[in-house]
């Protein structure tokens, strides 16, 4: 039987002193409260009321065990308070740095429709799980081999001047020959959320191949000022084709291989990981411009 609301209906109609006005306090139709009661009663084997007048009054009976309904009705009341307050409480996540503002207020927004409250904590690759681990967010979007993850975003490079071509082969960025006029050095820059093995090794694997410098290929200190050497040169920015659009800079697939971030989800529940993962896993794609 629905104990909480039978005693709910039992505290109201004792309150009123009348099935019809404790009904209405308890927001419920009156012959609902009288079945409750009816229902109680039956539990307990005992009158809760004496019928035998206009007014409800109690029983002996229904006296003595009013004091716990009410204790019950109460625990029931701030229970349900705690769960709608924990369904508000946000749900910190640790994303990449990449990730800009009107794509996490979009997923923010969308989260929102489905009763998920996200606040957001930008971090490097290296940072997001271990914040998990700490308990400063409750999940995070990982840094993980494209073949492992759950989004998969292209890389390519970007510079200010379109690249001739479909496509950029890292062999076409070598200098000429001793004696001859070379054209100035453009470097590749590989901005912090790229510098993972998964995916800085591969590339400079092929820079080495490709007889580039090391130098030529390197990691910057920031996504800021790898794209301030783009844009004050001929230099190339390693990105996915979203933040291409988002600088304003012309992007193109590496001709010598296909390269992709990877993100998986890190989070202290599964319920949480399960949320990012299912429920909102295209707004999530879309915040990290991930391919369809």
């Amino acid at each position: 039987m629905d104990l909480v609301g039978g005693c709910r209906a039992f505290v109201s109609v004792s309150e009123t002193g009348s099935f019809t006005a404790g009904a209405a306090l308890a927001r419920i139709p009156q012959p609902v409260a009288s079945r409750r009661i009816a229902a109680l009663e039956r539990h307990f084997g005992e009158r809760l009321f004496d019928r035998s007048t206009r007014r409800a009054r109690l029983t002996p009976f229904g006296r003595d065990v009013l004091p716990s309904a009410r204790r019950l009705v109460r625990l029931a009341d701030a229970m349900e308070h705690d769960a709608r307050r924990a369904k508000l409480r946000p749900m910190r996540v640790a994303v990449p740095d990449t990730c800009g503002v009107r794509a996490l207020a979009e997923l923010a927004a969308e989260a929102r429709e489905l009763a998920i409250h996200l606040e957001f904590r930008a971090a490097a690759p290296g940072e997001r799980a271990e914040l998990v681990r700490t308990g400063e967010v409750r999940a995070a979007l990982t840094a993980v081999p494209a073949e492992d993850g759950g989004w998969s975003v292209p890389l390519g490079l970007a510079a200010v001047t379109p690249p001739p071509g479909r496509v950029v082969h890292l062999e076409t960025l070598r200098t000429g020959r001793r004696g001859e006029r070379a054209a100035p050095r453009r470097h590749v820059w590989i901005q912090p959320e790229d510098d993972v093995p998964h995916v800085r090794d591969r590339l400079l694997r092929v820079r080495d191949a490709v007889g580039l410098p090391p130098a030529q290929v390197a990691v910057a200190g920031s996504l800021t000022s790898a794209a301030a050497e783009v844009f004050a040169s001929a230099d190339l920015l390693l990105c996915s084709a979203a933040q291409a659009v988002e600088l304003g800079v012309s992007w193109r697939p590496i001709g010598e291989l296909t390269l992709a971030r990877g993100y998986g989800v890190a989070a202290a529940l599964g319920e949480d990981a399960d949320r990012l993962r299912t429920v909102l896993r295209e707004a999530v794609g879309r915040c990290l411009g991930a391919g369809e």
